[in-house]
């Protein structure tokens, strides 16, 4: 599943983040585009307080952040 974030800024991209990853079976993945510049640090602490996977975080390019967050529980 992808969730464009894109043009919002904080805190609706972990909030939007929090709604979809509720939607997927556990050990799914959903891939984030963001655009936000406060959004890789907030992905981060967001992922490790709440105990999903950040498997992977593009932040080459702050104009398309990419992140792929594995649902956990």
């Amino acid at each position: 599943m992808e969730l464009d974030a894109r043009g919002l800024k904080c805190p609706m991209p972990i909030i939007k983040l929090s709604a979809a990853l509720k939607t997927i079976p556990v050990d799914d993945e959903l891939i984030v585009l963001a655009d936000d510049r406060g959004f890789p640090p907030d992905v981060r602490a967001w992922c490790a307080k709440v105990g999903h996977e950040l498997v992977s975080l593009d932040d080459a390019n702050p104009a398309r952040l990419v992140a792929v967050i594995r649902r956990t529980k």
